[in-house]
């Protein structure tokens, strides 16, 4: 089980870029801020393009506040 949970948490440093046609580091940025998590985006630090993404999902309760 703790293989599992460590699995979930996995944070990508390098992953293979389309248009540079190789393996680059990546930069992890914030797209979206969603009732159940955050979606994030993986950038190539070579050329800017959009290599993958990741929904984290939240632990605690999100709650809105209207006023």
């Amino acid at each position: 089980m703790a293989k599992e949970a460590d699995y979930k948490n996995f944070e990508a440093t390098t992953l293979f870029c389309p248009r540079c046609k190789m393996a680059t580091p990546v930069r992890k940025r914030l797209l979206l801020v969603l009732p159940d998590g955050e979606k994030y985006e993986y950038v190539c630090t070579q050329c800017g393009s959009s290599v993958g993404d990741k929904i984290e999902k939240e632990a605690q309760d999100f709650q809105f506040i209207i006023r």
